[in-house]
């Protein structure tokens, strides 16, 4: 995602192009074994983007081109300055690549404007026709021409905003584009970092454009952008007393000065602006082979990832594609051993391994003939904490079930009985429910593991749950909300989480959190909220006629989870997850234009019954 990359403020400091260089071992290695040079490379349409080339000093032998485009600065400037490391890895590093770093156009030292997303053009039918997959090619192109000791072979990479660039490059079908590795990717700029199915990522966002917006011209610039001044560490306060997201343009706030900011808040709907900025539809008759990472606990690009690598496969079906998603937060894989999250143990390093066996390896194949026999599909287990591989993904063998909701609470894979029946609460967007049961001013990364025992206790979240389990039971792949609904009001927000209970039994590990306790922990496994109005369309939304029932149907994404045999799946079910998504006034309206006063209660209410079940859709493997 464009968003929260391993920084606790949100703020993509780090993000992978480094603005920040690590130092030590690498930087010294980099500095005496690499030569750095830097170029305006001339696009087709007269543009020129500013790159950074290092070349081993060893010119004995030719070396391939390990490439990463970023919206996010290519810092150092200079060329007597080094970064500290270079390439996915160190792995890379002291394998020695001819390694590229460019700023994408309209970005810190790259001429031209930047566009959120820049849509990409089926046809090019003049040099004015540009986009990512021909700025890609052209630089490409003069690489491939004009650096010495090449072979002429080419590698790309990168994660989150990078990785939507990534996937651009293989829009631009070089031939000498090889090998390519999207990693956390936005895909689809609505459905990954602005709405979850309608519903506004308000503290992500919030956070994110100040800093990000550091130029809003053709003019090349060194300038970082802006730190948000909170005046507390309470996210929740801070937002709920922003009121209304249209207040964010008030003085105190963005004061009305951030475009891509506002452009989201002109287009709440999956308008034309929205369809232009999906690069889905456009990855066809592609040739790179290709490496998709995600982790399972991304909690910016889960989408990308998982349908950047789906729709390769289905529209690309001659070409290598891979797929690795591991138990990692957003580009949690890069860096760090990928033990845990927040309270939650992996049962030991995960980000080793995928960076040797799986990512070095990919690379080192394809671009120097290395011996490889990599899955096409390596992914990792959670609750048994277990490196599963695949020919495809989700797994052929998986089977569709149902898991129902039932009244009193209960969770079953047989059908509701009843005839009449209605679970019901009280939805208040002036005290909604928060994501975390802690303070924070972003999106806490842990929330995506974290323990849900504080939700539950509330009255406006419903909870059901399974008996004890008497065997392991296996997810894979993805998940479908199909509730029906009604509500007092003419919008609402329904959020779906599924849960892993534990047992009373289960003891804390060395990663479990001071005054938390295992026995009986609510761990998050799967998540998503659906903004109620757009059930029928996400372009065209229509109201809810208060008190009528009504069916809500909505992806919550893959899943490889084991519910262990004596652990209980549980599903909660709330109109509020505050700041996580804006509040929705619970009346049908734009709500980005929404005032203070609109705000109001309404009686939400879910139906589960033999004529109208409510129930998760979901893929289980067969018992071993």
């Amino acid at each position: 995602m464009k968003k929260l990359i391993f920084s606790a403020l949100g703020l993509c400091l780090f993000a992978l192009s480094s603005l920040a260089q690590p130092g030590g071992a690498d930087a010294a290695y980099v500095k005496d074994n690499y030569t750095k040079y830097e170029y305006e490379v001339p696009m087709r349409d007269g543009i020129k983007l500013f790159t950074s080339v290092y070349e081993p000093k060893d010119t004995s032998k030719k070396y391939p081109i390990m490439m990463d485009r970023t919206p996010y600065s290519i810092a150092p400037y200079g060329a007597d300055k080094y970064k500290g490391s270079l390439g996915p890895s160190p792995l890379f590093l002291h394998d020695k690549y001819i390694f590229v770093y460019q700023d994408v156009r309209g970005r810190w030292m790259s001429e031209g404007t930047f566009r959120e997303m820049t849509p990409e053009l089926e046809q090019h039918k003049t040099n004015k026709d540009v986009d990512e997959g021909t700025d890609t090619y052209d630089t490409i192109d003069w690489l491939i021409k004009n650096i010495p000791n090449n072979t002429g072979k080419v590698g790309a990479w990168g994660i989150s905003y990078p990785g939507f660039f990534t996937t651009t490059c293989l829009l631009s079908r070089h031939p000498a584009l090889v090998a390519a590795s999207p990693q956390a990717p936005m895909s689809d700029l609505y459905r990954d970092d602005a709405f979850h199915n309608g519903a506004f990522m308000l503290a992500a966002n919030f956070s994110f454009y100040p800093f990000f917006t550091n130029r809003q011209d053709d003019k090349p610039t060194q300038a970082r952008g802006s730190e948000l001044k909170y005046g507390t560490e309470d996210g929740y306060e801070y937002y709920m007393k922003m009121g209304s997201v249209k207040n964010s343009n008030k003085p105190q706030y963005y004061n009305d000065t951030i475009r891509l900011w506002n452009e989201m808040l002109d287009h709440p709907n999956y308008d034309q602006h929205w369809k232009d900025r999906n690069v889905l539809p456009h990855l066809h008759d592609i040739k790179t082979a290709t490496l998709v990472t995600g982790g399972w606990y991304d909690a910016e690009d889960l989408y990308g990832a998982i349908n950047t690598y789906k729709t390769l496969v289905k529209d690309n079906p001659n070409t290598p594609i891979y797929f690795a998603m591991g138990p990692w937060v957003h580009g949690g894989w890069a860096r760090g051993a990928g033990d845990h999250l927040g309270d939650v143990d992996f049962g030991g390093p995960t980000g080793p391994f995928y960076r040797e066996k799986i990512e070095f390896a990919f690379f080192s194949h394809y671009l120097k003939g290395t011996d490889a026999d990599i899955p096409k599909v390596s992914t990792f287990e959670t609750g048994i904490n277990q490196w599963k591989t695949y020919k495809t993904w989700p797994p052929k063998e998986a089977e569709d079930k149902n898991l129902y909701l039932l009244p009193g609470g209960k969770l079953s894979f047989d059908a509701p009985k009843a005839v009449v029946g209605a679970d019901s609460f009280i939805s208040d967007p002036n005290k909604p429910v928060p994501f975390i049961n802690s303070t924070d001013l972003d999106m806490k990364r842990e929330y995506m593991t974290g323990d849900q025992r504080f939700a539950e206790s509330r009255p406006d979240v419903l909870t059901y749950q399974t008996d004890v389990l008497d065997k392991d039971i296996t997810l894979a792949g993805n998940i479908w909300a199909n509730l029906k609904v009604s509500t007092s009001g003419t919008d609402a927000d329904w959020v779906v989480k599924v849960i892993d209970v534990y047992p009373d039994s289960a003891k804390n590990n060395k990663f479990t959190g001071q005054g938390v306790y295992m026995s009986h922990y609510e761990q998050m496994v799967r998540s998503e909220a659906m903004r109620g109005k757009f059930r029928k369309s996400f372009e065209f939304p229509v109201a809810f006629t208060p008190g009528q029932l009504s069916p809500v149907n909505f992806e919550l994404q893959d899943v490889l989870h084991t519910f262990k045999k004596g652990h209980r799946i549980m599903v909660q079910i709330q109109s509020t997850w505050f700041p996580l998504i804006d509040r929705n006034p619970q009346r049908f309206e734009d709500i980005m234009k929404a005032k203070d006063t609109d705000f109001q209660k309404a009686t939400n209410k879910v139906y589960s019954t033999k004529d109208n079940p409510s129930y998760l859709k979901v893929r289980v493997m067969p018992a071993e």
